[in-house]
């Protein structure tokens, strides 16, 4: 069952052109914003749910379902669509501090000379 899930989601075709898919692709945070408002609100919806599908996506796709209607994304993707609208509508969370970090000193250098080398000998 799961690799004919799997295939399903290959086969699935892209709700935009490839050209519009990689101008949003390369668009930065700020561009992404408007060149999706430029897509039908049906049509956004749809890509919200291809790319969060793909695992190299998922991030442009929650960018993009945080410009949908939970209505348009619920009617497409189901409950697949509703859970995509809420996570999209989450608050970040900040990344949890290093646990290994805690009580550890810090590393210094030194800055004089570790070993005084041994006179040379002239034996002459």
């Amino acid at each position: 069952m799961l690799s004919s899930i799997h295939i399903l989601h290959e086969e699935e075709p892209c709700p935009v052109p490839d050209e519009t898919l990689g101008q949003i692709y390369r668009a930065s945070a700020h561009g992404l914003n408007e060149l999706i408002t430029t897509v039908a609100p049906t049509a956004r919806a749809l890509l919200a749910i291809y790319c969060y599908r793909r695992a190299h996506l998922a991030s442009m796709g929650l960018a993009i379902a945080a410009t949908c209607e939970e209505e348009d994304l619920t009617s497409l993707g189901g409950n697949a669509g509703a859970d995509l609208f809420r996570r999209s509508r989450e608050i970040p969370q900040a990344p949890s501090p290093d646990p290994r970090a805690n009580g550890r000193r810090k590393i210094t250098l030194s800055s004089g000379s570790l070993r005084q080398p041994d006179p040379i000998d002239d034996e002459s």
